[in-house]
């Protein structure tokens, strides 16, 4: 992966170092109400360009917003270019972890060069909403969250910074953010030199990704754009599984659906779901007030009917068994159904999935184990891609801690 430093535009429209009242989590993160509630958080956070509400001309009121806060000296760009460790700080399980990585512009390239890898499919809708957007403003504001291998760890030393922070932040779940700039031309050179021999795997932002690279297609001077780069091997790749939540099943009955499911998965009582551990192999179920434990039996997975040309790795995954072990076979939801996003919605909150189900707000949640990073690496270095919602990576990137005009 070829990578650039960049004169990163920053917010500079008070002098505090805490700017959470201006930054956003990803555009695909945000709901209506957190959309709304960005908006009231300040004027200038960055939801108003990254994420402008629905009206006759969003994009083009992207713009104007944009080019007004440039020109008010809102958001300034920085004198020299730069790489700029990204550290989060959150809590899992009662405890402390930091994620510690880089901002830079990578080069961005057809999938075909195997140069950066994708892990799951995109839609054609969110591109061309990204692609209208971008064109209107080129504005690349969007952190793409990439990962690369580095095993000895020397990228992690070579982009450990020093000294106090340029600018910090909480995101809406009270997450911290914190962000240095290095300018040292050696530092930089070396970053560059480690990077240029990585594979990279996309964790979130494909449909950006893609719409970049159709961008650079029209726009050659951007080819180029704004990434932060991860180490696979380093505390805080944290991923959480993506629980299911069915709805529209007509007729649902969860004791037909023991039944049916019984001939391939041990099916057993759970008292405790949101603290049972699950494997690969197991899968927790609560609809209404019933709940159980399905764990597929041993040999079974020979009679599953997998997509052709699927790797063992692909079939291990829990997310796979899930699907075409109960979903597709049982409850009719195929691939084009979860495409039209009308039988299935997802959760990362195993709570908030189990209560959704008990209130009976959704026939059923189906809990599954999260695909581990060793595991993401296989599959997609073999050339596959995950299935829908496979991954939630945790915590999301913020979009307004340093952001890059597109040719500029």
């Amino acid at each position: 992966m070829e990578i650039r430093p960049v004169r990163g535009y920053r917010y500079a429209g008070d002098s505090a170092r805490d700017i959470s009242a201006v930054v956003a989590p990803p555009y695909d993160q945000i709901s209506a109400e957190t959309q709304d509630r960005l908006y009231a958080m300040s004027p200038h956070n960055i939801v108003r360009v990254s994420y402008p509400k629905d009206a006759d001309d969003k994009y083009g009121d992207a713009r104007r917003v944009l080019d007004g806060w440039l020109a008010e000296g809102v958001w300034r760009r920085d004198e020299r270019p730069a790489i700029y460790p990204y550290h989060q700080t959150y809590t899992v399980a009662g405890q402390p972890i930091t994620r510690m990585g880089f901002v830079a512009l990578g080069a961005v390239s057809d999938y075909a060069r195997g140069e950066v890898l994708p892990h799951e499919r995109t839609h054609a809708g969110p591109k061309r909403d990204r692609m209208d957007l971008l064109e209107a403003t080129a504005a690349d504001i969007g952190l793409l969250f990439m990962l690369a291998s580095d095993p000895a760890g020397e990228l992690r030393r070579a982009t450990t910074p020093a000294g106090e922070p340029i600018v910090e932040a909480r995101d809406l779940k009270g997450e911290r953010h914190r962000l240095w700039r290095i300018t040292d031309e050696a530092t930089i050179g070396r970053v560059r030199e480690l990077m240029a021999r990585r594979q990279v795997i996309i964790a979130d932002g494909h449909h950006r990704y893609e719409t970049a690279v159709g961008f650079a297609e029209r726009h050659p001077d951007a080819a180029h754009k704004l990434m932060a780069f991860f180490a696979l091997e380093a505390p805080g790749l944290t991923i959480l599984p993506n629980h299911r939540l069915v709805h529209g099943i007509q007729p649902f009955d969860f004791d037909d659906f023991v039944q049916m499911a019984a001939r391939w998965f041990d099916v057993s009582p759970l008292a405790d779901p949101l603290n049972v551990r699950l494997e690969n192999r197991t899968i927790g179920v609560v609809s209404g007030p019933d709940s159980a434990l399905f764990t597929l039996k041993p040999g079974a997975d020979a009679h599953i009917r997998w997509p052709e040309k699927t790797s063992p790795a692909w079939r291990g995954l829990g997310v796979s068994i899930l699907h075409e072990g109960l979903l597709r076979p049982l409850l009719g939801i195929t691939d084009a159904k979860l495409d039209a996003k009308t039988h299935v919605d997802y959760t990362a909150d195993r709570a908030e999935a189990i209560q959704l189900a008990r209130d009976g707000k959704y026939q059923a949640a189906f809990l599954i184990a999260a695909t581990t990073a060793e595991e993401l690496q296989t599959v997609v270095r073999g050339g596959e891609l995950l299935p829908q919602k496979s991954t939630h990576f945790y915590p999301k990137l913020l979009d307004g801690l340093v952001f890059h005009r597109l040719g500029a």
